[in-house]
């Protein structure tokens, strides 16, 4: 069946279009049978990647920035307006900002802010109304009660919320037994044994040296939000007890503070839990299942964007304003994801639903798998606009047609070079038929005998898309489509609703794909053989680009495959979910592994083969980077940890303040002024980094100055009116969690509030005959400006004292780390690529890969990690100049590139499959130079990583990889020449596509998924014999590799029969290490834009 579409009218390939032939007309892809998700029907009908895309941003743009003609803001202030139509318009704007403003407070941030204003309020009833005040009874401080509203608020999901009642228990725990301890050594040295300095002493040292000190080296190894807020919580009831009343300081024996604190706590708490649970109850779960959904959209979009990309060679795609926006929404939905997980996992044990939560667990790791093949899949087509961008920045040169000179010269004149589109294969909406009979096919198959010539390396991805472009680009449909069809239902229950037709429509989908591409690629290699009149240069430039090919299209179909485990985990949710078994098993969290896998089988993404064991040793993921690992440290250094240095310095700052609480002569100075809010302030500011302490004492000193102030200005408007003030209070209130939620400026927002309740609270309770020395404030008559002026100049004091400790007593700088981590990074990555991404394969016989499993995630982590780091360090002030954010930021945006590049290696090698006799032949030949190349790419990253950690300019004489690159290009060559006789028989007695000998064209496949580099093994001698000289063990290989190696014969070589798709292994292994190199050259032209060039004239004895 002929097409009406013009292309069917143009020569066969690979000649191309004719060079009078106008360049706005697109060639059209044949369309292609396509798999209906849904349905799993096959059909044949146009579509594009692009229209779903284009559609469903115009509709989310119209949701989210387009406004309803009556909510719609009117100009008022216009020239052209009258008196009247202004009026209107004002009134229209009031009515439309009400209308706003209701609806905001109706959306999930606004009932946030309300509840958290709720329980606030709620709280603060404990000082105003009497009842409540003398059950908590006459010690002051029953703002205390208000002040853990304000830390554990309740706009959070249930399952955060279960979090925080456990972390608050522990503190509470904590800080009586602290308490209870420092008091009964007061009690024991100083009362009964007669030694009240010893006692004091003692005091200081174990409870208030090592208590906060204890609560400071928490902080930093655990680094969660909830656990710093329980770390405040604990540092405020044990200052309120040992430092702030007489007790301890007299070495009496009292529980009354003890018994209220216990009571204001459990009360807080108490409140809060209330509010959460009744008030708008936000289920993790739900958060959980609403990020998974929009995680799976961007993904989609992605997937979609890119194979476009390829389609069309057009590098504008993925630099286009949606790919940008779904890259974004990928970004800011994953953290969601991987936080809502951990909230979902409470809800889900304290339901008896362990089984449910290892499901989600699996989902939020497939996608995590998903992400990272996308990483791959950029890689891949990235390798394709390098290629193409190389063959138009050569269009001066021979062996240029005349077509592909006049399209460079077209896209150079006009500045377009990072947009080169192949008018080949671009995409159209208005495709032709299928090629079954057609008669161009027909004859372009026929006129294969002819071998006509390939003019330039764009031909030989215009052919490859000819051939596989329609399969493609169906697989890429079925795939997006079934991504972005939601896999759960709306709020609120979010019930699931994957499709079951989903999972066989994806295997009929991939196998069609299968089938396609390995008739492709046996097509595309028979075009390459046929013509060998070529030179060596070329040829390897014709071969690279075929392996680039064959590289992205097995990247598309890893993704799949990825794609059916993905499936295959939301079938088992499911099921599960349907039935919804409760069962309690981690509450005897005693018992042995063995018992646990007896409840729990073993689930797709956390099965990790017994042969990998002990491989390769994973990284940490720990919170914060350490820099420079622990096992490098302690090697010079005693005090090594970081953790351990930051609760040492906690520790002497707690002594070297509370100290003044205890000597005579000061304690009566420490008490005029409110020592214990300084002592507050300064565990709040004291932060694991300097940058972190800077950002923290900013806002804790904007705060409490706005928090005062706006205390004295309602103090004196209500005259301690309770009434006036709960109102007040309420606004004041609404505002700050306004700020902390809203805006995500908690610090700022919880400090403000903090310090208006610790003043106009505190005024308010004095007013009501509670027992303190408060004659310096006033006493029943409080005078709120003496107590705001106390209260502010504590905090200024306690916030300078953190900075202090923090910048002299071993400080920890952001800059420092992130540089150090950063330097950790890159040598981690030299050291995993030094294992050899090719060895592996042949010592493992393609049963693993040289990422571990897992081991990608980390280093994703790591680097996001690093990332926050770097936002840190912005806010540190130094002498020797601001932070150089934006080199910084090109740096990470590197080592993600080369992560990108290191996954689409492991997809290469992933296990699958197994060598052929030629691919292992090539493996054995190219060992040395594979070696060489891969010590020298180690030895380029650790270069660079020495460069950032001493801050030393680079030299002038970097050793090149791509040197080496070429030398494994060269001995490929050489390979190929001595087996040229042999290869080209076969190859011409091979017969066509469908013959038997055509279904070895998935050995690409599989060629490209075992791409190993042994690390030590016999150099060549040039003649075609192996030498006996080895480097390092070769027991771990197969007996074959052992006979080939050995055998010194030169027959042993030439009889093993090789196909031209035997190359495409080594050549895709060349096209990632040429990834590699160009991201090292951009990190060492950052570095040296940083630290600079050492060149030979430089002068350095001084």
């Amino acid at each position: 069946m002929s097409s009406p579409s013009p292309s069917n009218n143009l020569p066969p390939y690979p000649q191309g279009p004719p060079a009078g032939r106008r360049t706005s007309k697109r060639s059209k892809l044949r369309v292609g049978t396509f798999i209906e998700p849904s349905t799993g029907e096959r059909s044949r009908r146009t579509f594009t990647l692009r229209l779903p895309l284009r559609r469903r941003s115009v509709q989310a743009a119209l949701n989210g920035n387009g406004s309803p003609a009556n909510t719609a803001i009117l100009p008022v202030f216009s020239d052209q307006q009258s008196v009247r139509e202004r009026s209107h318009a004002a009134l229209h704007n009031l009515r439309a900002s009400i209308v706003r403003g209701f609806q905001w407070l109706n959306s999930p941030v606004g009932r946030g802010v309300l509840k958290c204003t709720l329980a606030y309020t709620i709280a603060s009833l404990a000082t105003f109304l009497a009842p409540i005040s003398d059950f908590l009874g006459k010690p002051d401080g029953k703002h205390v009660v208000a002040t853990i509203t304000v830390y554990f608020h309740p706009a959070r999901s249930a399952g955060s919320m279960i979090e925080a009642i456990l972390i608050a228990i522990v503190a509470v725990a904590y800080a009586q037994t602290v308490s209870i301890l420092s008091m009964c050594t007061s009690v024991l040295f100083g009362n009964v044994w007669g030694h009240p300095a010893l006692a004091h002493v003692l005091v200081l040292i174990v409870f208030i040296g090592g208590g906060f000190g204890f609560i400071g080296w928490l902080k930093q190894r655990m680094n969660n939000p909830l656990v710093n807020v329980g770390s405040t919580l604990a540092s405020l009831a044990i200052i309120g007890v040992v430092t702030k009343e007489s007790a301890v300081l007299t070495s009496v024996f009292s529980n009354q503070k003890i018994i209220q604190i216990l009571k204001m706590l459990v009360m807080g708490i108490t409140i809060t839990t209330v509010v959460n649970l009744l008030v708008w109850r936000v289920s993790a779960v739900h958060l959980l299942r609403k990020s998974m959904t929009q995680t799976s959209t961007a993904l989609g979009d992605m997937l979609a964007m890119i194979t476009h990309g390829f389609l069309s060679g057009a590098e504008d795609e993925l630099l286009s304003r949606e790919f940008n926006a779904a890259s974004s929404a990928y970004k800011s939905a994953y953290p969601q994801l991987t936080k809502n997980l951990r909230e979902a996992k409470f809800e889900r044990y304290f339901l008896g639903q362990e089984k449910i939560y290892q499901l989600d667990r699996a989902v939020v790791k497939s996608m995590e798998t998903l992400a990272q093949s996308i990483g791959g899949l950029r890689s891949a087509v990235n390798t394709q606009f390098s290629l193409l961008k190389e063959a138009f920045e050569q269009a001066d040169q021979p062996p240029l047609s005349p077509k592909m000179q006049r399209t460079a010269s077209t896209i150079l004149k006009s500045g377009k070079d990072r947009t080169l589109v192949l008018q080949a294969i671009r995409e159209a909406s208005d495709e032709g038929d299928d090629d079954r009979g057609s008669p161009g096919l027909g004859r372009r198959r026929s006129d294969i005998s002819i071998a006509p010539s390939f003019r330039n390396s764009g031909e030989i991805f215009e052919l490859f898309i000819a051939l596989l472009g329609p399969s493609m680009k169906s697989l890429a449909y079925t795939l997006s489509e079934v991504l972005r069809d939601p896999p759960f239902g709306s709020a609120p229950k979010y019930e699931i609703l994957i499709n079951d037709q989903f999972r066989q429509s994806l295997t009929d989908a991939l196998g069609l794909f299968n089938d396609a591409r390995a008739k492709a690629l046996h097509e595309l290699y028979r075009y390459l053989e046929m013509d060998r009149t070529r030179s060596e240069q070329i040829q390897a430039d014709f071969e690279e680009v075929a392996a680039a090919c064959g590289h992205f299209s097995f990247s598309l179909q890893s993704f799949a495959e990825e794609m059916q485990k993905y499936l295959d985990v939301l079938d088992d949710l499911k099921h599960e979910s349907q039935f919804k078994r409760r069962s309690w098993h981690w509450l005897v969290w005693w018992r042995s592994k063995d018992h646990h896998s007896r409840f729990f089988p073993a689930l797709p993404y956390n099965q990790v083969p017994e042969e990998q064991e002990g491989l390769i040793k994973p990284i940490k993921k720990t919170a914060i980077p350490k820099g420079i690992p622990d096992s490098m440290v302690e090697r010079r250094d005693t005090l090594a940890r970081d953790d351990v240095r930051f609760g040492l310095k906690v520790g002497i700052g707690a002594i070297l303040w509370a100290m003044f609480a205890f000597i005579p002569q000061t304690r009566d100075t420490y008490q005029h002024w409110r020592g214990e809010w300084g002592f507050l302030s300064f565990m709040i500011v004291c932060s694991m980094t300097v940058g972190a302490a800077n950002t923290t004492g900013w806002a804790r000193f904007l705060g409490t100055m706005i928090g005062a102030g706006a205390a004295y200005v309602n103090w004196n408007v209500t005259h301690g009116n309770a009434l006036g003030l709960i109102v007040l209070g309420w606004l004041m209130a609404f505002w700050s969690f306004w700020i902390m939620i809203a805006r995500n400026q908690a610090p700022l927002g919880r400090i403000t509030l903090l310090a208006y309740n610790v003043s106009t609270l505190y005024a308010y309770s004095l007013s009501q005959k509670v027992d303190d020395d408060d004659d310096d404030e006033g006493g029943v008559h409080p005078i709120i400006g003496e107590i705001v002026r106390h209260r502010f100049i504590a905090v200024t004091a306690g916030i300078l004292w953190g900075l202090i400790v923090c910048r002299l007593i071993w400080p920890i700088s952001a800059r420092k780390k992130f540089q150090q981590g950063l330097s950790m990074l890159y040598l981690q990555m030299g050291l995993i690529w030094k294992r050899g991404p090719l060895a592996i394969l042949l010592r493992s016989d393609c049963s693993r890969s040289y990422l571990k499993t897992g081991e990608m995630t980390a280093l994703k982590k790591y680097a996001a990690r690093l990332d926050a780091l770097r936002a840190s360090a912005a806010s540190e002030f130094q002498l020797r100049g601001p932070f150089p954010a934006s080199q910084a930021g090109r740096l990470m945006q590197c080592a993600n590139r080369l992560l990108d590049a290191f996954y689409a290696m492991s997809l290469v090698t992933q296990r699958r499959g197994h060598l052929t006799e030629g691919e292992r032949a090539l493996l054995l030949y190219t060992a040395e130079e594979r070696k060489a190349l891969c010590d020298r790419i180690c030895h380029v990253f650790q270069v660079l990583a020495s460069s950032l950690m001493l801050e030393y300019p680079l030299t002038d004489a970097i050793p090149s990889v791509l040197g080496q690159r070429d030398k494994l290009l060269a001995k490929i060559f050489q390979f190929r020449k001595e087996h040229m006789p042999s290869r080209t028989l076969h190859t011409l007695d091979r017969g066509e596509p469908g013959s038997p000998t055509a279904g070895r064209a998935n050995s690409f496949a599989t060629a490209a998924s075992s791409l190993s580099h042994p690390p030590g093994f016999a150099q060549n001698t040039g003649n075609g014999s192996w030498s006996n000289s080895l480097r390092g063990s070769i027991g771990s290989l197969t007996d074959a590799g052992e006979n080939i190696m050995h055998n010194n014969n030169n027959s042993s070589v030439m009889h093993v029969v090789v196909e031209e798709r035997d190359y495409a292994l080594l050549y895709a292994y060349a096209l990632v290490t040429g990834q590699v190199a160009e991201e090292l050259s951009e990190v060492a032209r950052e570095i040296e834009g940083l630290f600079g060039v050492l060149d030979k004239e430089s002068i350095l004895l001084q």
